[in-house]
């Protein structure tokens, strides 16, 4: 057994050097013509699919091994749109009609009408007990009676254009048109915990039958079988290669002497989201090469007797691939708190200055926050939910305590990694933070400002990065983008649990010195950035 699992971690390492692609949630798994041109919605009745198409204004019943037809039914309005299935009837909701149908599939009787709660009705699913519909300009889904159309929840879209709805027994997926996306959200609050591309450009009605999900595209008039859970859950996408010098200059304007200077640059290393395509280089090279408590690697320049007006500059120079990175994150197969390693817990559940965990504001805070739960995953959702709720995004200055920047209700970006780290170590969910470089827009760019956030350990899955300042937007998918999600723009040079001997509570670099007189100083960090073309070393 031990031998099995040394060769699938050395089969797991190599496939991300070589960039290898392993079954991730959202991969097509096989895929037939669908029988009209206008497909719109998709439903499964335990043995078929049932689809409707716009311009046949009928309802085909097909077999979902090969798409043939089985049945077909005359649809009950003009414009058929979504189709769910309650275990005997099929529902069609209509938007032209603006009316939902309870239809007798043998016979295509529409035995009960009833008034649909939006004027653009896209989506319809049954959760065994209500209907759900979505609108795509009001930008709302809708829980519904089947009894007379009474909208019982009304949810904000997880993005702009929802289509199709199914219930897989515990969730509702969501399609969406305009950002190719498909969502599993929700049903109390529309919160989004899985997002994945939609198969082709035109996402419209889905289906779910007990395993796999089923999209049909209106573009492409397709209909795709799609794998929802696999082992695989990260996936890497969108490849940077980009080259970046940073630098870290350290001026005396005097009118003392410093007599000694020490500079420390924190060394990136590979990580899910970066692989570096050659060694890390240095000017002038570093006196050593140290490793913090964290077990951060660190250069380490010494200088001595730097007289007024003399300054020194220390550049770190590397090449890397950086990748989007998306963590399918399945709560239900998170495991407790008392599965965390004991040496997890005892690394990242320790206080620090910064977080102050022990602060009664940051244990009732915490307690607020996520009551009487116990998953792991919620604990850490309604974590964030509640540093979102309470904060906003403020430069404010300094790097002020965990309690002092709750209260205060706004903070910089590492402000609210400390407050995040602390509430999540006061509720045993073992934290840290990862620091970075940023590309600025254009890929040929500056950064002088630099990011940080958080990870978060979560059993059964390990370390997930969470961002709790870029999740301060308005959507519930800009809001889920920012937990278990990594864009293509940041090198990690830096990943600290709290304060370091060496960069103390900062990232990238820092610097240390002792002064004889009076010394102004003046220190200036800047992350350059260039893209890799041709002729660059890139990775096969």
């Amino acid at each position: 057994m031990k031998k099995i699992k040394i060769i699938f971690f050395l089969f797991f390492f190599i496939a991300l050097t070589f960039n290898l692609s392993f079954s991730v949630p959202g991969d097509i798994v096989s895929s037939f013509p669908s029988p009209g041109t206008c497909p719109t919605g998709l439903t499964f009745d335990g043995k078929y699919l049932w689809v409707a198409d716009h311009k046949t204004d009928t309802l085909y019943q097909i077999d979902p091994k090969n798409g043939e037809i089985k049945n077909s039914l005359s649809s009950p309005g003009f414009r058929p749109s979504g189709l769910a299935w309650d275990g005997k009837y099929l529902w069609n909701v209509d938007l032209e009609e603006n009316l939902i149908y309870q239809v007798e599939p043998k016979t295509g009787i529409a035995v009960k009408t009833i008034y649909c709660p939006s004027s653009s009705p896209m989506g319809l699913c049954w959760d065994g007990k209500y209907l759900w519909v979505s609108d795509s300009r009001a930008d709302k889904i809708y829980q519904i009676s089947p009894e007379d159309g009474t909208t019982i929840i009304t949810l904000p879209s997880p993005s702009s254009t929802p289509q199709g709805l199914s219930w897989d027994g515990k969730y509702l997926w969501v399609s969406d048109r305009i950002a190719d996306k498909i969502f599993m959200i929700t049903p109390d609050k529309g919160e989004v915990i899985v997002a994945f591309e939609s198969p082709n450009s035109y996402a419209r009605g889905l289906a779910w039958d007990g395993k796999y999900l089923w999209n049909v595209d209106y573009q492409s008039d397709t209909i795709y079988k799609i794998k929802v859970e696999d082992e695989e859950v990260l996936k890497r996408k969108e490849k940077k290669s980009q080259s970046l010098e940073y630098t870290h200059e350290f001026r005396n304007y005097g009118p003392g002497e410093i007599k000694e200077l020490k500079i420390y640059i924190a060394i990136p290393e590979n990580l899910p989201n970066q692989d570096l395509l050659d060694s890390v280089q240095f000017e002038p090279q570093p006196e050593d090469i140290l490793i913090d408590k964290w077990g951060q690697k660190v250069a380490f320049f010494r200088f001595k007797s730097l007289k007024p007006t003399e300054f020194k500059r220390v550049s770190m120079k590397t090449k890397a691939n950086l990748y989007q990175t998306d963590y399918f994150i399945f709560p239900e197969k998170v495991g407790k708190l008392e599965d965390i390693p004991e040496q997890i817990k005892r690394k990242y559940l320790i206080d620090d200055t910064k977080f102050r965990i022990d602060d009664p504001f940051i244990k009732r805070s915490a307690e607020e926050a996520f009551g009487s739960e116990k998953n792991p995953y919620w604990i850490a959702r309604k974590l964030y939910n509640f540093v979102l709720d309470k904060m906003h995004y403020e430069l404010a200055g300094g790097w002020n305590i965990a309690p002092t920047v709750l209260k205060r209700g706004s903070g910089s970006c590492s402000e609210y990694s400390f407050v995040y780290i602390a509430l999540c170590r006061a509720s045993g969910i073992p934290a840290r933070y990862a620091g970075s470089v940023a590309i600025r827009g254009d890929d040929a760019s500056l950064d002088e400002v630099f990011h940080r956030w958080c990870e978060i350990y979560l059993p059964n899955y390990g370390w997930i990065p969470v961002d709790p300042s870029g999740g301060d937007r308005p959507s519930p998918w800009a809001q889920s983008k920012a937990f278990g999600h990594l864009a293509n723009r940041y090198l990690i040079t830096t990943i600290g649990g709290g304060g370091s001997e060496y960069l103390g509570w900062g990232y990238n670099s820092s610097e240390k010195w002792t002064s004889l007189g009076k010394c102004k100083i003046y220190t200036e960090h800047i992350g350059e950035w260039s893209p890799l073309g041709e002729g660059s070393k890139l990775e096969e």
